[in-house]
């Protein structure tokens, strides 16, 4: 999908919604989106924070760190 048919598909998506607070929380992520810079939050992080995510990372491309979706909803049901 291009970046036209992106924005149309998004502007059909948005004039589908009656919910005003769904419409609220959409515009009030997307606003806060645009206006961030690439690396902006990276960059608030600690060096400790950045090691963390980086080891996270890298530790995923391992399967055997990994479970199934199932799994994860199962060990994490009463947050979800």
């Amino acid at each position: 999908m291009n970046t036209l048919e992106l924005k149309k598909n998004f502007h059909i998506l948005i004039d589908s919604i009656d919910n005003e607070n769904l419409l609220i929380s959409f515009y009030d992520l997307i606003k806060k989106r645009s206006s961030t810079k690439e690396g902006q939050l990276w960059c608030r992080l600690t060096k400790a924070e950045q090691e963390e995510l980086l080891m996270a990372l890298e530790e995923s491309d391992n399967p055997e760190n990994l479970i199934s979706h199932d799994e994860m909803v199962t060990k994490h049901k009463k947050w979800l």
